[in-house]
């Protein structure tokens, strides 16, 4: 794939969407708190089950996809920590470094880049990089970011046992393990392809609408230390760790998990840490967090553009 059909074929459908989200986050007052409530708790278990249930990856891909994605954010959290430090950051600053630069935005911005640019494969692959990367979002990132406070990391952590998106992942598997399926013509698997399929749409809406409102300042000299990180390093840590667990040998599979860990910055953190923020003097957690993320996800047109042309042509797996 040429970096103009990368960019046409894939990238362009999901940043279109995602202007649409912005421009009527700018020009009206829209609650995004709600939609992101209907997105957690029904439109995204819903994606996740049906692409789970009907996937053809096999058990041990899976695993080793999930595996992959526990071993890759505890790579990237190391380097984040080690980067920070050495240039004398310290919190709440450097856990907004290891947040933004640890998760990438694997949801509502790698889904549908996944799906548009590798079809249904690329989208049951970035379903359970975005499940793993879920239960780790809850526990270590909850723990990152809370880290800086007095509040304390542990109840936090039971959050993720209230998300459905982790029912959603074990009845899948569990429905797979006893062969327990049910067809897809029938009534509740065509409703829960319905109601999964419109996750897409809604998921870059809220990205747009998220965009539209991030503020952005006296953080804008200093995100680009996590901006090479989330844009150029976790790409090649990608790589390295779709070898180590195992994934080259399915290449459209290691393909889109390098895909995942290449994009910009989560928002996810954001909400994590505007919860736990405490104040602080100079920038802050939340205003760190906030320009990252406007700043990747616009540098990550070139970068993913690039990217998906040297995946495609098989250049690196």
């Amino acid at each position: 794939m040429s970096l103009v059909s990368a960019l046409t074929t894939a990238i362009l459908p999901v940043l279109s969407v995602a202007a649409v989200g912005f421009v009527l986050g700018k020009t009206r007052d829209v609650d995004v708190d709600a939609l992101g409530t209907i997105t957690i708790y029904v439109l995204t278990p819903s994606l996740v089950f049906y692409s789970l249930a009907t996937s053809s990856l096999s058990g041990e891909v899976a695993a080793r996809v999930v595996g992959g994605v526990v071993a890759f954010t505890f790579v990237m959290v190391l380097l984040a920590e080690g980067v920070g430090r050495l240039l004398g950051e310290s919190e709440p600053v450097l856990g907004a470094i290891v947040l933004s630069s640890s998760f990438p935005n694997a949801g509502n911005y790698g889904i549908p880049l996944a799906a548009f640019a590798f079809g249904a494969v690329g989208r049951s692959t970035a379903v359970l990089f975005i499940a793993g990367q879920s239960v780790l979002m809850y526990t270590v990132g909850v723990y990152v970011a809370s880290r800086s406070g007095t509040t304390t990391a542990g109840g936090a952590v039971a959050e993720v046992f209230r998300l459905p998106l982790v029912y959603a992942v074990a009845i899948a598997g569990l429905a797979r393990w006893f062969d327990a399926v049910p067809p897809t013509d029938t009534a509740a698997m065509e409703t829960l392809r319905l109601v999964g399929d419109s996750a897409i749409p809604v998921m870059l809406l809220i990205l747009g609408i998220q965009l539209a409102n991030t503020r952005h300042g006296a953080a804008l000299s200093r995100v680009a230390v996590s901006n090479g990180l989330k844009l150029v390093v976790a790409p090649a840590v990608g790589v390295a760790v779709a070898f180590a667990v195992g994934l080259g040998a399915d290449s459209t599979v290691a393909r889109v998990f390098v895909l995942e860990a290449a994009m910009p910055a989560a928002i996810t953190p954001l909400i994590l840490s505007i919860e736990y923020d405490e104040g602080a003097v100079g920038v802050s957690g939340p205003e760190y967090l906030s320009t990252a993320i406007f700043a990747s996800t616009l540098a990550s047109v070139g970068t993913l553009t690039v990217l998906i042309a040297v995946l495609q042509s098989g250049a690196v797996i």
